[in-house]
């Protein structure tokens, strides 16, 4: 694994545009972009509407706590992000991770100058790494998991920064993910040392709380 990125409280960190989560280092911009929803859709994942059907103070409510240091993978323009940091309060600290500058931008944009800055730390993944080495107390892989290539080398990631007592909540979306796909999603993560749970309720979402085991 190599070194993580450069670590600063509202500024993104800089690398060569590829990533871990979206090419595994093999692909170009636009191979990325074709995987991932793009920056100029960002508006779309803060659309009022999905506030109603995916509440993120219920859907984290079981997981996060005051104080936690929490860690937001594939976080886009902060939709789960900012409740998040509110969540933790002043004595816990969110990781926001994606693998697009402009979601990150994005991100900082809306945090700057608010008393959220302090909360969140902002980092753009690599090839090789995830860019967050810190233990967390909590994860979230909110319909992102299956946009990885290399989901072998992810949970292991996850799980080597994970504390003993912290938990992982995946998300997946119903389309793009199988009921079959997912249990294979699953059993890798348990081969990577990440035992699993039921998950929340989530609509028309398939969940599941990882932890350590």
């Amino acid at each position: 694994m190599g070194p993580p990125g450069r670590e600063g409280r509202g500024t993104p960190t800089q690398n060569d545009g590829k990533t871990l989560l979206a090419n595994g280092g093999n692909a170009d911009m636009r191979s990325e972009h074709d995987r991932v929803c793009p920056v100029e859709r960002a508006g779309a994942l803060d659309a009022g509407f999905r506030r109603w059907l995916q509440n993120p103070r219920r859907i984290l409510a079981p997981c996060v706590r005051e104080g936690m240091v929490a860690l937001d993978v594939g976080c886009g323009p902060g939709f789960f992000t900012l409740p998040m940091a509110e969540m933790v309060g002043t004595t816990g600290r969110v990781f926001a991770v994606d693998l697009q500058e402009g979601m990150l931008e994005k991100l900082r944009d809306k945090i700057i100058g608010t008393p959220l800055e302090d909360r969140i730390v902002l980092r753009k993944c690599t090839e090789d790494s995830l860019g967050v080495t810190e233990p967390v107390d909590f994860v979230l892989l909110f319909y992102m998991v299956h946009e990885v290539p290399d989901k072998d080398g992810f949970f292991r990631q996850i799980a080597g920064v994970l504390k003993p007592t912290g938990s992982v909540l995946v998300v997946e979306p119903p389309v793009h993910v199988s009921k079959s796909a997912f249990e294979t999603t699953l059993r890798i993560a348990e081969a990577a040392g990440l035992r699993r749970s039921q998950g929340p309720r989530v609509t028309l979402s398939k969940t599941a709380i990882l932890q350590k085991g």
